[in-house]
């Protein structure tokens, strides 16, 4: 393994002679360019700078993302246990769309990062129009799904009397407008795959600003606006990422500092946009074994009650929350893979995998440390619902046990994703979550009757050790070989 030294004096004079070099100065400064933006070269640049430059942007972006959804499940709460069980019965299947958009994030960050460490930015801009028309194509179906037949799909997953009368509208708003969701995904993966974490970080900024402002407003209504209920919060996040998918596009073909699309560059490349269809099967692939897996724990816990459905609810928002800091530190070490694999500089690929697996584990312990010691506190900050706190303190102080493994298994599985080997995390979620995850659960909470209990301790169990077998894998090295 390669573990990366802090730069000397030396090295720092030299790099300041590279191309794109961007000067370091006091941390404030450095702070101040992240948040900017940077025309700095990645491959070149000191790693501590780098990671730095990257994972700033990243974690306050996804920061922000992942407090829109509390503070989404915060507002619906009030409206009681069955509208935050609609919430979760409909990410059950959004899940499935997240899998797709993900996937395909995922294969388009590869592929970007890869061309602009080989310095062939207009090849980048080829495969960012690509990677549009594949996510504008695959939001069709799914929004004549969630239009068409959102009160069936809600019936399939065992909603109860409320959801199937009030919340089918929630769905068909949520699914129907998916595309802002598809789009959202796979420009940001374009911005972060050049390099411009900034860019991705400020549209979020925005979209999910304008949905915490308009929730409220649209759910229990205001003057002139009416109450919408459940259905306002969905519309609410449909017109938030709707702003943000039109910032993007106005980025993009405006041009940032590491990508630009020009108006020639719109056609349809069959090559270019076969190689991401193929590089993100393994992606998709990956995140549908690790999404629908939570499809069947959710409708095992449907056939409990919605208490169980609405405290676990508000234990993953909870989780997410907390966890995007991570995922933003692990984008990062993705883009970093990417582009110094493109650059053919693996040892520094692999070195900034082992600097910010270090940063996560440090961070989550924290976090596990708040979850064992105010599970009810936290779940209690939601709803008042005795039985549902129950449900969500129990899931928090469990998780609280594998949260720093788990912060290396996100870094070590965006390391494969950024070498552009969605295969192998493919390969280990079908082992890992299909094979061990949903029948360990189902066994645990039906048949030895641990209800959501069991639920929970298979979760855990089987996290743990997809965990920590990824993290072995990776020290293999097997994806520094890997081509996109």
């Amino acid at each position: 393994m390669s573990h990366d030294a802090p730069p000397t004096t030396a090295d720092e004079s030299a790099a300041a002679a590279l191309p794109g070099h961007v000067p370091s100065g006091p941390l404030w400064a450095e702070l101040r360019d992240a948040i900017r933006g940077t025309g700095a070269d990645y491959t070149k640049i000191p790693l501590r700078r780098a990671v730095f430059l990257l994972a700033v942007p990243m974690v306050l972006e996804l920061v922000l993302e992942s407090t829109f959804a509390v503070v989404d499940i915060f507002f619906v709460a009030k409206l009681g246990a069955s509208a935050v069980a609609t919430v979760g019965l409909t990410e059950s299947y959004l899940f499935l769309l997240y899998a797709i958009a993900m996937g395909l994030a995922m294969a388009t960050t590869a592929v970007v990062a890869r061309r602009v460490g080989e310095h062939k930015r207009e090849a980048a801009a080829v495969s960012a129009v690509q990677a549009i028309w594949i996510a504008a194509l695959a939001s069709l179906p799914f929004a004549l799904a969630g239009i068409v037949w959102a009160r069936e799909l809600l019936q399939l997953m065992g909603a109860d009397p409320w959801t199937l009368e009030h919340g089918y509208r929630y769905m068909q708003w949520a699914l129907g407008s998916n595309a802002v969701i598809m789009l959202l995904f796979v420009i940001n993966a374009v911005f972060r795959g050049a390099g411009d974490a900034s860019s991705a970080m400020r549209v979020l900024w925005v979209a999910n600003g304008l949905n915490i402002v308009l929730d409220p407003l649209l759910i229990f209504g205001f003057g002139p606006v009416p109450a919408m209920g459940i259905e306002g919060a969905a519309i609410a996040t449909t017109i938030g990422r709707g702003v943000g998918v039109l910032m993007q596009l106005w980025i993009l073909f405006r041009g940032g500092q590491h990508i630009r699309v020009a108006a020639s560059q719109l056609g349809w490349d069959g090559a270019t946009l076969l190689n991401i269809v193929r590089t993100s099967l393994g992606g998709i692939g990956q995140m549908i074994v690790a999404m629908t897996s939570w499809v069947f724990l959710m409708r095992i816990l449907a056939s409990i009650g919605s208490e169980a459905v609405a405290g676990a609810t508000i234990a993953i928002r909870l989780m997410m929350f907390t966890t995007m800091p991570a995922w933003g530190m692990s984008n990062a070490a993705a883009t970093l893979v990417g582009q110094n694999l493109g650059a053919e500089q693996p040892d520094r690929a692999e070195a900034s995998v082992w600097r910010i697996g270090w940063y996560n584990m440090a961070y989550l312990v924290a976090v596990s440390v708040l979850f064992f010691l105010f599970p009810r506190e936290l779940v209690g900050f939601f709803t008042g619902d005795a039985g549902v706190i129950d449900v969500g303190a129990e899931w928090l102080r469990i998780l609280s046990y594998s949260f720093f493994v788990y912060g290396w298994w996100m870094v070590a599985v965006q390391a494969f994703n950024g070498a552009g080997d969605t295969v192998t995390p493919t390969k280990i979620n079908l082992v890992f979550f299909w094979l061990i995850q949903i029948p360990l659960c189902w066994w645990l909470a039906l048949q030895l009757d641990w209800r959501q209990t069991g639920v929970f301790w298979g979760v855990f169990v089987s996290e743990t050790a997809v965990g920590l077998f990824t993290l072995w894998l990776f020290t293999r090295g097997k994806w520094k070989t890997a081509q996109v």
